[in-house]
């Protein structure tokens, strides 16, 4: 309606522009009449004039209400009732328009609070930061973690702890760390997840921050426990029979309280005595391997990082594990994917740790005559290299898999219960991780995320 109004208007005005025109041009080229020409040139000024302000008028109103859509000005009102019909309708369909902003900002408004009492009242404390690391949304836990009262830019947390800045302004997109954050309140350990997003064409970052050594601590003191059962279990099987061995061949020697004499020693006792002196020597050997095992798990060196080739590190394994004792009746098989796939990690060590987890598959397969193993590198979703070393044997029990990875524990008769302590130990050590996983009776995954 307002469309055909406005383009009558200004088809009127325009017809009398072209007829002053007209006779414009008659009284000057046919009739020589300059005089009278300035009649119909004032009457095209005229019209001109009141052309331009109409639409300079209905501009203005245009542009006052995209100013104050810009300004979110909700209060904007437009008048339905004036004498000119065009800008009646100008002021009605404006007037609509603004009303439907207005609902769609009052809806945004509900949304914005709605995600702000989430982030409120999330168990953990979240801020966003753009490129510019200008923080735009920190909830209350967050200010709480941190000890401050306000987040407005991430140079603020250097002030609160330099390695916690460098940890903010380092993570990449999908990224976890953990972090020691020493406050005047405690120490805390952090645990840094992010994520990034765009929001109206900036990328932000989404960070979320957890005190997790409540969990830790717990965690550690469930492993000290564990750790404790096993080496009092292994401690006692070598003192035991020492202590009492000492107490029989001591009593060749006593006899009421006192020492025999030498003659009284024959030759079957000093028999006797070499035999369990040197059982008391093999379990002595025994506890101290067992000692020097537990010096491997607390003395890890620092793993030596450089960039290699996964195929290569996958060839070395698969030759290596043809010398295993049951190799010739398990079919292995390797993949890796993308063949060009590199790592950057000491690649000694993580050899180590692929030996480890493919001489356990193998040992796991020793009954059975299907037995098919697996190691495959490839790229997950969340773009780490990860290799895994699967198997379809026994699989492990739930009850046994919540202590594969205790140093010492063992199911194996000559196992010494630390490869997979240390194996996991080493993927810590890289910033990475060791993941187990088994269905009883029908297969076993062990995965190495870097």
């Amino acid at each position: 309606m307002i469309s055909k109004n406005l383009y009558v208007k200004i088809l009127v005005r325009v017809l009398l522009m072209l007829a002053g025109a007209l006779f414009l041009g008659w009284l000057i080229f046919d009739q020589q009449a300059y005089v009278l020409a300035i009649i119909p040139f004032l009457f095209i000024l005229g019209v001109t004039i009141n052309l331009i302000y109409f639409l300079n008028h209905i501009n203005r109103r245009i542009f006052y209400f995209f100013d104050a859509i810009r300004n979110e000005d909700s209060t904007l009102r437009f008048p339905n009732n004036v004498s000119n019909k065009v800008i009646n309708d100008l002021n009605q369909s404006l007037q609509k328009v603004n009303s439907q902003i207005q609902q769609i900002y009052l809806e945004n408004q509900k949304q914005e609070q709605y995600f702000q009492a989430l982030l409120e009242h999330a168990a953990t404390g979240m801020f966003t930061f753009n490129r510019k690391g200008f923080i735009l949304h920190s909830n209350k836990l967050a200010k709480q973690l941190f000890e401050v009262d306000v987040l407005t830019h991430i140079n603020q947390l250097e002030r609160i702890d330099p390695k916690l800045f460098q940890t903010i302004k380092e993570i990449q997109p999908t990224e976890q760390r953990l972090i020691t954050l020493h406050l005047k309140s405690g120490i805390f350990q952090l645990l840094i997840k992010s994520n990034s997003f765009i929001s109206e064409k900036d990328e932000l970052m989404l960070i979320s921050v957890h005190d997790i050594k409540n969990q830790l601590d717990e965690k550690e003191l469930e492993s000290w426990r564990k750790l404790i059962r096993v080496m009092m279990h292994e401690i006692m099987n070598s003192i035991t029979p020492v202590t009492s061995l000492s107490e029989s061949l001591a009593g060749y020697f006593y006899k009421d309280g006192a020492m025999v004499s030498p003659e009284d020693i024959n030759t079957k006792t000093i028999e006797t005595t070499i035999r369990g002196l040197e059982v008391i020597r093999e379990q002595g050997k025994g506890l101290i391997n067992f000692v020097e095992s537990y010096r491997k798990i607390t003395r890890l060196p620092a793993p030596e990082k450089k960039v290699f080739q996964v195929s290569n590190l996958i060839d070395h394994i698969r030759i290596l594990s043809s010398s295993f004792e049951n190799a010739g009746h398990v079919e292995l098989s390797c993949n890796v994917e993308p063949a060009e796939l590199e790592l950057h990690a000491d690649e000694k060590q993580i050899s180590q740790v692929l030996i480890n987890l493919v001489k356990n598959a193998y040992q796991a397969n020793e009954d059975n005559e299907n037995a098919k193993i697996t190691i495959k590198a490839t790229v997950n979703a969340a773009g780490h290299p990860t290799i895994s070393v699967s198997d379809n044997g026994p699989g492990i029990s739930d009850e046994l898999m919540d202590k594969i990875f205790v140093p010492f524990f063992t199911t194996k008769e000559n196992g010494s219960g630390i490869g997979l302590s240390i194996s996991r130990q080493i993927m810590q050590l890289h910033g990475g991780s060791l993941k187990m996983s088994s269905v009883s009776g029908k297969y076993t995954e062990a995965v190495l995320v870097f």
